[in-house]
């Protein structure tokens, strides 16, 4: 896989039961990459390796004033010096290759599994941790992948040289064989307490940018309520944490790299020592001191990458068992569901929708409006209709474990998940605009039935495009080219809430569900949205959770749900008229209210009785 060839046509089904077995997964998924980088790692390190023995026979050659032998190990280092270039340059191209692949098979796994998740991601992972996995962790995570083979072609320089010594100068050769696993494995100690320390910044540095997060995206509110320096300094408070935890870290990091400093150094200094007495007792030559001086100078440069792959490890262990956790959601509980069987074709246009826990039916082709008394019910069965259930990770509760809603007769967890995003649209009730232009905004998968200008007529949003246009540069004369900034902060809650909607119009799905669609705007507004609405999606079935009485008048049919189920059916007006519990929560009624209505209704007939008597 070269760089070019990203992103993969398919990033493959993650083992995501642990960090580690997802590292060996990537790890296996790049073997070709690895090998490639191995290859050009052995052929530098080689180099690398065979230089100290090419500067001793060169000395030797001197002393012994042999100009043949020489020249031959002038072309000796020559060749060396290409193998070294040469290597180098290919083992970097390769291990920055398996860098960057590695790094984006893991965000298009995140993606993936966003889409799949769609708004009940937020809702089992924190927002903050959701940002660090997908940025700072597929750094991490790569980094691990393309240090693994120059850390294996590392290790074979170092075994290189510690057996090129036995046979060269077998004296010296013992003391660097001895030494150099002493040098490479005196840091392991120190490993654990390190990696408990990353771990610990890591964490805190998550936590700053779940509250950095929060803070930003609730930034009109905290200024509304004078609650933003207090945010302020929760954040500077949670940063300095963050940067003692850092250095803390950094100092275990510092020390492990003076091991790796110092014993070399010691290492090599014995070497000297040794090797200088024995050329004073005729027992090797000068240029057999030179070779093994210059070997153990040498090993200082692979010895240094077994820090790094200790520090790769320790970095991308905490990063892949977050990115495992996120990977490991699912949809729904497939552990309570049948195993699918053999492919589930499509439902046919003009089906039914049907969740078999609420026992809520919204007629194919009809506006049916949903009252729940408990807004988070109404945002569990949104996600419900969607064919979004949460599992029982997700938080809960009833959800999981039970049936799937049935469009047209057919388990919306039966179909592959494009075409159910295709027949279902979920309206969230806290809808995301993302960056960029208003033209961009309605490059959404549509029918082509709806086109945007009526979309955003029937969402009233005529304001939003003066808005937008004004705001917009000199030179844009369109607003549909007009910028929309990161999640549309610079345009009021009501404005984002009728735009998504307009965005929901234009895809035109067979079935639309929304949540609180105009809970942000104002009541003449809200009854021309329902209008529009009612206008738009004539002949598709729509279904509307809400509360407000302008709303649930233009629907077909109205449904309460109350304790977790279907309480009554009819149309807004009966059921205004006949079921106090509907009336209770579309007019806000309380318990007394409701009580002196009675007692009204009850002396009013009284008095029309003794009238009717007395006639």
């Amino acid at each position: 896989m070269q760089i070019s060839d990203l992103p993969y046509p398919d990033p493959g089904v993650p083992d995501a039961r642990s960090g580690p077995r997802f590292l060996l997964w990537l790890g296996r998924g790049q073997l070709g990459g690895q090998l490639k980088s191995l290859c050009w790692g052995i052929l530098h390190f080689s180099g690398v390796a065979g230089l100290p023995y090419a500067v001793g026979m060169g000395v030797t050659a001197v002393v012994d004033r042999d100009p043949d032998r020489l020249l031959r190990v002038a072309a000796l280092l020559l060749v060396i010096g290409v193998a070294i270039s040469v290597g180098d340059a290919m083992l970097h191209r390769t291990a920055v290759t398996n860098w960057i692949t590695a790094a984006a098979r893991v965000q298009q796994l995140l993606a993936r599994k966003t889409a799949e998740l769609g708004s009940a991601l937020t809702r089992r992972v924190a927002a903050g941790e959701v940002v660090a996995v997908s940025t700072g962790d597929v750094e991490k995570i790569g980094w691990f992948v393309e240090a693994v083979s120059r850390f294996l072609a590392a290790v074979f320089s170092v075994v290189l040289v510690c057996i090129g010594l036995l046979f060269y100068a077998p004296e010296l050769g013992v003391v660097v064989a001895i030494g150099v696993p002493l040098v490479a494995l005196a840091s392991l100690p120190l490993l654990p307490r390190a990696t408990k320390r990353a771990d610990i910044q890591r964490e805190k540095a998550g936590k700053a940018t779940e509250l950095a997060s929060d803070t930003v995206a609730g930034l009109r509110v905290l200024r509304g309520i004078g609650g933003e320096e207090l945010f302020l300094g929760r954040y500077r408070e949670a940063s300095q944490e963050v940067r003692r935890a850092a250095v803390r870290s950094a100092r275990m990091w510092a020390l492990i790299s003076a091991i790796q400093v110092v014993l070399p150094g010691a290492l090599m200094i014995t070497v000297v020592w040794y090797g200088a007495t024995l050329v004073t007792d005729g027992t090797i030559a000068v240029g057999e001191l030179v070779a093994a001086f210059s070997a153990v100078a040498t090993l200082l440069y692979p010895l240094r990458h077994f820090e790094e792959i200790a520090m790769a490890y320790s970095f991308s262990r905490p990063s892949a068992k977050r990115a495992a956790r996120v990977l490991s959601l699912t949809r729904t509980d497939a552990a309570e569901r049948p195993a699918r069987t053999g492919p589930v074709e499509s439902p046919a246009a003009g089906g039914d929708l049907y969740d078999p826990q609420t026992r809520l039916l919204a007629p194919a082709g009809r506006f049916t409006a949903v009252v729940c008394g408990d807004p988070d019910l109404a945002g569990r069965l949104a996600e419900r209709l969607g064919g979004h259930p949460m599992d029982g990770e997700a938080g809960a509760d009833a959800d999981a474990g039970t049936p799937s809603v049935l469009l047209g007769g057919i388990a919306l967890d039966d179909l592959e998940l494009d075409t159910a995003r295709t027949l279902v649209l979920v309206q969230d009730k806290d809808p995301v605009l993302l960056s960029g232009t208003l033209r961009e905004l309605f490059d959404v998968p549509a029918s082509g039935a709806v086109e945007s200008g009526a979309a955003l007529g029937a969402a009233q949003c005529a304001d939003v495009l003066d808005a937008l246009l004004q705001s917009a540069p000199d030179g844009v004369e369109d607003p549909m080219d007009a910028r929309i900034t990161e999640r549309g902060r610079s345009l009021s809650g009501g404005q984002r809430q009728r735009l998504a909607l307009a965005r929901s119009l234009v895809t035109d799905p067979e079935v639309l569900v929304l949540d609180e669609p105009t809970s942000a705007v104002d009541s003449h507004t809200e009854a021309r949205i329902a209008e529009g609405i009612a206008a738009v999606r004539a002949g598709r079935t729509t279904v509307v959770l809400a509360s407000s009485p302008l709303l649930l008048d233009r629907a077909d049919r109205v449904v309460l749900i109350e304790g977790g189920s279907v309480a009554a059916v009819g149309t807004h007006r009966e059921l205004l008229h006949g079921e106090p519990r509907y009336r209770a929560v579309v007019t806000r009624e309380t318990d007394e209210e409701q009580r002196l209505a009675g007692l009204e209704l009850t002396e009013l007939a009284e008095v029309l009785t003794e009238i009717e008597e007395s006639a």
